[in-house]
């Protein structure tokens, strides 16, 4: 029996919520190789074994572009699989945590977010990640479904080892300046779960790090902060930047409710990537 049972732990959320979990709580950690939340029984057998309190969904197909070529399996892993999971814990009377994006959003809204703004993705990764918001709503358990937004950490690919790995590399970096999000820390989401799952709340929240910005001012913090500040960076504009999958212009999100259920703000995103980058070097 554990108290929380973290799906997509070998992942990079999944690996942070572990960690952040494990000094509080007894918790396992499953991937796929122990079962695939795609298949339902696996998937129930799984969690009745375990008879957790919690389950933190991390499991997810997270290619935006590929997404758009893989649309069955997208729906499959991001639809189907959470709403398995959803169905899991409403057996075993467990809270299910799920994790969600930005890209639910279309970015043409001037104003950030809020949780109960209407949906409207622009591309199958966002259809696919609504479609499990609605299966885990739907299903009976109860339910707390974060929407987070260009996440990064130590574990997995992600922009900022990317933006280094050009940098590094000599590669003339050219970066879109004309889409607005909130760079979110893996870690510091870990930590904000690990606070909410016994706050009572629930529903849909919004959950990053504080602050907002463009790709491109992203990269060049990066760049900043890595000692590659002399490396030349072009912004560009999205039209210039074909991509398979098409991005929200401005997909900044209110962190209103998250700041009032937690008690504390979530720190800068600035302040987080100067973190991670540290904690990079160190090891």
């Amino acid at each position: 029996m554990s108290d929380i049972l973290v799906t997509g732990a070998d992942g990079m959320l999944g690996r942070a919520v572990v960690r952040a979990l494990s000094g509080r709580h007894a918790v396992v950690g499953v991937d796929i190789a122990a079962f695939d939340i795609r298949d339902a029984a696996a998937t129930l057998d799984a969690v009745r074994r375990a008879s957790p309190h919690v389950i933190v969904n991390c499991a997810a197909y997270t290619d935006v572009d590929g997404a758009e070529s893989e649309r069955e399996l997208a729906f499959e892993v991001n639809a189907d699989g959470p709403g398995n999971v959803a169905l899991a814990a409403r057996d075993v009377g467990a809270l299910i945590i799920h994790i969600s994006t930005d890209y639910v959003f279309d970015g043409e809204s001037r104003s950030p977010y809020t949780e109960d703004d209407t949906p409207n993705p622009l591309n199958v990764y966002g259809e696919s990640k609504l479609a499990g918001e609605r299966a885990v709503a739907d299903s009976g358990a109860e339910y707390l479904t974060l929407r987070t937004a260009w996440l990064y950490g130590h574990d997995s690919p992600n922009f900022v080892e990317t933006m280094l790995r050009l940098a590094e590399g000599g590669e003339r970096l050219r970066v879109v300046d004309d889409q607005e999000g909130m760079p979110t820390s893996a870690a510091d989401l870990a930590t904000i779960i690990a606070d909410l799952q016994s706050t009572g709340v629930r529903g849909v929240i919004n959950a990053t790090n504080s602050g907002s910005c463009t790709w491109f001012s992203f990269a060049r913090a990066i760049l900043d902060l890595s000692d590659l500040s002399h490396v030349h960076i072009e912004p560009v504009r999205t039209a210039e930047f074909t991509r398979p999958a098409k991005r929200p212009r401005r997909s900044v999100l209110s962190l209103a409710r998250l700041n009032e259920s937690l008690g504390w703000e979530p720190r800068s995103w600035q302040e987080a990537l100067a973190d991670y980058l540290t904690e990079r070097l160190t090891g």
